[in-house]
């Protein structure tokens, strides 16, 4: 409580003194909200894109005193939120000393506080807890049982003691209990048996709990979160409608909505040290095309949407994609370089184990599907930064484009390799004719390694748009005349990569 000298506190009659007044946990965070919000504070640091959704229904429920659940799939910070609502309780609480029910020394609830006040009266013990003590967390799971979550008599207690198992003395505590006066969170709710749900219905309607066999009611002061996915009600289990009749609060949450946004999320959640920083120079263009992957398997055909696509998906990416480089540099001795597009290939491992298909088939597998999305992403960001190759093909302007689709046309071929050296990748996009040129014409300010990144980013995206073809390498690209990759070649007898193609 603001103005008290917790450190100078050591016994009830002291607390007395001082002036202390209980309240109750949803009172504090109330009292405690409306400060943040009163100073202009952000209430959860390090979250974003919910300033004007979910940030919003959540203050409405805390100014309340609700329960809530949030609700969204996977990936959308509804843990993280949990876990932030830490900061808005107060940094220390006095507690009765040894209490296992973090008793209020004002207002205690369990037999042994009770039992202390009354023998020791002003002189009882206090401690004092703090705000990072104060909460718990459960993993909802099929094995969870009423005695974890409530409590129950404890034979081994009872015989130590040499009690009856009438004596509550007997009980051992379950979480709920030991997290009074705490905030206590249950993440995917729906996978908790329904008997247990059940369990909580008292907690949440009369704010107290009995143990099994006791008559005695142990009122509780908690603030409950819960989370839970959507497709857990269909999928793996439900919650039972009086208990989410009884959380007050339901609050949605969603995936960023804003390209910008997301690159935040990624820049400030991606683990990358200050070697890697020194070594791979990345650039705007490149993270976002990483968030773009998630964007375009949001929306994908092959994509169960119901699953959903983590944040965690563009994050692991990211990070693959500077390994990429930094691996490429450490192999052929290169102090700095760029990540490319031909880097993408690297982060291949980081989508197929984070997208769930609609369904798992021989020619749409998470390899072929985490490459269709790559270059769906290239697609849509292609057309932002070059002329619309839809719009020259429908409205018949004169293609910008000529000069490079007619070298290859003239029956070329450029191999792409991962692990070219930087000369070597150099050269290989400059001898190509008029691609410079189209890059310089467009990106006029762009330096050496942007112009060769975009140098890149621009054959790709002309295969995206059916002006070349694309075809995988065991390790690279090669790009080919669109019209001569449709033909039989006699070389392709041998290694067929036919199936492999991204495009015809």
């Amino acid at each position: 409580m603001p103005g008290i000298d917790h450190t100078k506190i050591k016994t009830l009659g002291q607390l007395k003194a001082s002036g202390y007044q209980s309240r109750s946990i949803k009172d504090e965070l109330r009292s405690n909200l409306i400060a943040r919000i009163q100073s202009r504070e952000p209430v959860f640091r390090g979250v974003l894109g919910y300033e004007k959704t979910v940030v919003p229904d959540i203050e409405r429920a805390l100014l309340s005193r609700h329960n809530m659940i949030l609700l969204g799939l996977r990936g959308q910070a509804k843990t993280r939120i949990a876990r932030l609502m830490v900061e808005l309780l107060d940094e220390y609480i006095p507690i009765v000393d040894g209490s296992e029910l973090n008793d209020d020394p004002l207002q205690p609830v369990s037999r042994y506080a009770l039992d202390l006040i009354a023998e020791m009266g002003d002189e009882t013990p206090i401690g004092w807890l703090h705000r990072s003590r104060r909460y718990t967390e459960k993993l909802a799971t099929p094995d969870v049982s009423v005695a974890d979550l409530i409590g129950d008599a404890d034979p081994i207690k009872a015989a130590n003691l040499r009690l009856p198992y009438s004596d509550e003395r007997v009980i051992h505590f379950g979480l709920v209990p030991r997290s009074n006066r705490s905030l206590f969170v249950i993440n995917e709710l729906p996978d908790l048996q329904a008997r247990i749900q059940v369990a909580l219905f008292n907690i949440l309607q009369e704010e107290d709990i009995q143990i099994r066999g006791f008559k005695i009611r142990v009122p509780l002061d908690i603030q409950f979160i819960f989370t839970a996915n959507p497709e857990d009600y269909t999928n793996r289990g439900s919650i039972v409608t009086p208990l989410k009749d009884r959380i007050e609060s339901q609050i949605l949450t969603h995936y960023p909505r804003e390209l910008q946004i997301a690159r935040k999320i990624t820049d400030q959640e991606a683990d990358i040290n200050e070697d890697q920083t020194k070594t791979v120079q990345v650039f705007d263009l490149a993270k976002d095309l990483v968030e773009q992957i998630a964007f375009e398997a949001r929306a994908s055909e092959y994509v169960d949407a119901r699953s959903g696509v983590s944040a965690r998906l563009t994050i692991s990416a990211y990070e693959n994609l500077v390994s990429a480089a930094e691996r490429r540099a450490l192999h052929f001795g290169e102090k700095t370089t760029h990540v490319r597009i031909s880097d993408f290939w690297g982060v291949i491992p980081s989508i197929t184990g984070k997208i769930e298909l609609v369904y798992e088939g021989e020619q749409e597998g998470p390899a072929k599907v985490a490459q269709i999305l790559v270059g769906k992403a290239v697609r849509t960001l292609f057309a932002k930064h070059f002329p619309d190759p839809e719009k020259i093909k429908k409205e018949g302007e004169a293609n910008p484009y000529a000069k490079v689709v007619g070298w290859f046309a003239s029956g070329k071929e450029l191999d792409i390799l991962n692990d070219y050296p930087d000369s070597e990748y150099r050269a290989a996009l400059q001898k190509i004719p008029g691609l410079e040129d189209l890059v310089k014409r467009h990106h006029p300010k762009a330096d050496g390694p942007t112009t060769l990144f975009l140098m890149e980013f621009a054959l790709h995206g002309l295969a995206e748009f059916s002006f070349l073809s694309k075809h995988l390498l065991d390790s690279g690209l090669q790009f080919r005349d669109l019209l001569s990759s449709m033909l039989p070649m006699a070389d392709d007898d041998e290694d067929d990569y036919s199936d492999l193609d991204l495009y015809p």
